[in-house]
């Protein structure tokens, strides 16, 4: 085979399989409890969100975890940390264009006066079996 020709296989496999092996769209949040909240206030919250979410379009397929720290050197600003899951980036960016308009994100807004989650970044999490 060409070598030209070769490279120009080898590059359009590159640019075609990397959507199909990207791992999962994580995003993080960084959140401080109001002085009146606890873990379980946290948790339910957390749940109305989760089923409220996962009717956005892109959100079917989420999962959701809050991570109250144990043993920590420092968390600084931070009472717990909220990671959301989605399959793909193409179900986040589903997700994101459709949130504004969406129950989820009213119940957010209710969140005033029981958290504030300010920081967030996004990931990409690639399984290691």
């Amino acid at each position: 085979m060409n070598p030209k020709k070769l490279w120009i296989l080898a590059f359009a496999m590159v640019i075609f399989a990397a959507p199909v092996v990207a791992g999962d769209a994580v995003q993080m949040w960084r959140c401080e409890m109001d002085d009146e909240a606890d873990e379980e206030m946290i948790e339910a919250h957390s749940a109305e969100w989760l089923a409220a979410a996962k009717k956005v379009d892109g959100g079917a397929n989420i999962t959701a975890h809050v991570f109250f720290p144990i043993a920590v050197n420092a968390t600084g600003e931070m009472d717990f940390m909220y990671v959301v899951t989605w399959p793909s980036f193409t179900e986040f960016g589903k997700f994101w264009d459709a949130y504004s308009d969406s129950d989820a994100a009213d119940i957010e807004e209710d969140a005033t006066g029981l958290v504030v989650c300010p920081d967030s970044v996004v990931w990409e999490s690639v399984t290691i079996e």
